[in-house]
């Protein structure tokens, strides 16, 4: 069947433009497999990067269809059933469908399909991923693990480092100081490593400001177009877990905002709104600076009756509460 092929390519500091390659391609080829194809038969200069073809090396990560996949991994057949169930203008019966290659996000072009990296990698040096000084240093004998510890590290073992949530992340698009889903993945599998010595100091490192776990805006994407089901997104929560157990709400705003949300709907069955900017932003009436940040909202909010005067608790409350409950102590919180 015929495919129209529509690549998004770049130069270095120009405008991007978009070149449309017509192929005849199976269903079971891969997007890896067109394109090699286009720059063997019809255009040599298209740059892309490619190396084991087998969702190994994680080196041929691109946006496919809006989405950041491996060419490797999406065939031309799923891609065209994908478009057929969104109803996309295009992929109906005698129509020629297309499929959109592009360049990964949050990391300037390169050329083409080829994007420069050094901000993923610089992010993920800052997380240390790699055991302690002390875990590393050689033995008198061979470190131990229980199944039950070496399975904690399975998943995020699984990361090929291809970038795809990274170039998905929200958070990572509006603050650059954010390390990234790849990096606290690998964050985590050094916290779950029990050969590692240096817990405490990774988790005070981790827990700074918007540039760890808390600058992750929780939108999924990560763990949506992971090719290897390492779950980002579950390994941050986990890090959040470990600090909260060591914490006190009191320790920084982003943890009060976990602990009193959780607090006031296991009291109410929802947020007492009034309550919970109090205690988050004013620290319990001890952040002054915190207290008076409110008080624009407050006015504008009084102004247009829009000011909650009372609390209603929900009336399944305690229902609400006994699930919390069951789940904070199934996870031992």
């Amino acid at each position: 069947m015929e495919v129209l092929f529509k690549v998004i390519r770049q130069q270095q500091n120009s405008s991007p433009v978009v070149q449309t390659y017509l192929l005849d391609a199976e269903g079971g080829n891969t997007i890896l497999d067109c394109l090699n194809r286009i720059k063997w038969e019809q255009d040599g200069t298209l740059a892309f990067r490619k190396n084991c073809r087998n969702t190994i090396c994680g080196s041929c990560a691109m946006r496919i269809n809006g989405r950041s996949a491996l060419a490797c991994k999406e065939n031309v057949g799923s891609e065209i059933a994908k478009l057929q169930q969104s109803q996309i203008t295009g992929c109906h019966a005698n129509v020629i469908p297309e499929i959109t290659i592009a360049p990964m996000g949050n990391m300037p072009v390169i050329k083409d399909l080829v994007v420069d990296m050094n901000s993923f990698w610089n992010h993920l040096e800052k997380v240390a991923p790699y055991v302690s000084t002390a875990g590393r240093s050689v033995p008198e004998r061979e470190f131990l693990q229980t199944p039950q510890e070496r399975l904690r590290l399975d998943e995020t073992g699984n990361c090929i480092m291809c970038g795809a949530c990274y170039s998905e992340c929200n958070a990572r698009e509006v603050n650059p100081d954010f390390v990234g889903p790849h990096a606290l993945a690998k964050a985590y599998r050094m916290v779950a490593d029990s050969r590692d010595s240096t817990t405490e100091t990774r988790l005070e490192k981790y827990n700074e400001g918007t540039k760890g776990v808390w600058g992750c805006t929780r939108c999924f994407y990560c763990n949506s177009v992971c090719p290897m089901g390492v779950a980002p997104l579950e390994q941050i929560t986990k890090i959040k877990q470990e600090i909260l157990e060591h914490k006190q709400a009191s320790d920084s705003r982003s943890i009060r905002h976990r602990k009193v949300l959780v607090d006031l709907v296991k009291e109410g069955g929802w947020i007492d709104e009034r309550q919970f900017g109090l205690q988050v932003l004013g620290n319990y009436f001890r952040d002054i600076k915190g207290l008076l940040s409110l008080a624009p909202l407050g006015l504008r909010m009084l102004a247009r009756g829009k000011f909650p005067l009372a609390f209603e608790p929900s009336q399944g409350t305690q229902q609400v509460r006994s699930l919390i409950e069951a789940v904070q102590q199934e996870i031992g919180e």
